[in-house]
């Protein structure tokens, strides 16, 4: 009986993983091109042929596209705790704004299957300085903050020789945060915080129109795709994850070298910053 029970288990367990995999890669969305897209579907009613036909199952297709496109907007994190769905139930300008971006995603493929069955294919851009996700739910700040200090790091009274090497050599392009190992929760608005819990890189912290225009960050996996932080990107491994898995958790030492190695190249200005996950 317990090892039914226990077989029973582990098959929902399977079925429960599966589901989440075919939910998350149903999405849409393209955490490393910022791109979400949809196909939609239709055909004609029954008795209809010819022109008309076509064009009812056009009209189908398209009503099938958008109607995916919103459901899978609204599910897309803006940052670790704040859904797009939450922020436009929140803020009636918000809403307004991301109806008005979704009515205006472009139509980028249309076709007929064999079936019969007209295809649509709509994108939207997750950041642009026009008719993007981000120039909708995106608030400006009054102010951009600047990035924190590098903070000391105490040396052991009983090992007075030990030294943190932070030194700083320049030339970099960006920097790779590694969280692979991880689960990762993708966010429009990501953060980075040292192991004492501050802040090193958020939105607060770039010009608000770079960021509604290009992001924040890609996310990857592989370095082969981590072309947003240059040819000769900082790498940096990730110790955990912390806020809902959406910020990576660095060591003191680490976010000192971002820090003062950014001093010299401006990347984290230029957000050329790289999840690996």
């Amino acid at each position: 009986m317990k090892f039914g029970m226990k077989l029973f288990g582990a098959l929902l367990m399977a079925v429960l993983l599966l589901t989440s995999f075919r939910a998350e890669a149903a999405l849409g969305a393209d955490w490393n091109s910022h791109m979400i897209t949809v196909t939609g579907s239709g055909v004609p009613p029954a008795g209809i042929r010819g022109g008309q036909a076509r064009i009812l199952a056009r009209r189908a297709a398209v009503a099938d596209a958008y109607r995916q496109l919103a459901e899978i907007v609204e599910g897309v994190q803006v940052d670790a705790e704040t859904t797009v769905e939450m922020a436009m139930l929140k803020s009636d300008s918000v809403r307004l704004s991301v109806s008005a971006v979704i009515r205006g995603a472009q139509i980028v493929d249309e076709n007929i299957t064999r079936d019969g069955v007209y295809e649509v294919t709509v994108q939207l851009p997750m950041f642009g300085a026009t008719n993007s996700l981000a120039s909708a739910v995106f608030e400006r700040p009054e102010y951009v903050e600047p990035f924190p200090q590098p903070e000391p790091i105490p040396v052991r009274p009983s090992s007075p020789s030990v030294s943190i090497d932070i030194t700083v050599r320049g030339g970099y392009t960006g920097v790779v945060i590694d969280c692979r190992g991880f689960h990762v929760q993708p966010v429009m608005s990501p953060v980075i915080k040292n192991s004492h819990g501050t802040k090193i890189y958020g939105h607060k912290n770039i010009d608000p129109d770079y960021v509604i225009e290009y992001g924040m960050a890609d996310y990857a996996d592989s370095m082969n795709q981590a072309s947003r932080a240059g040819s000769n990107p900082l790498v940096i491994r990730a110790e955990r994850m912390d806020d809902f898995d959406s910020t990576p958790i660095i060591s003191v030492a680490d976010a000192n070298k971002i820090l003062s190695e950014n001093e010299l190249s401006g990347f984290l200005e230029k957000t050329a910053v790289v999840f690996l996950y």
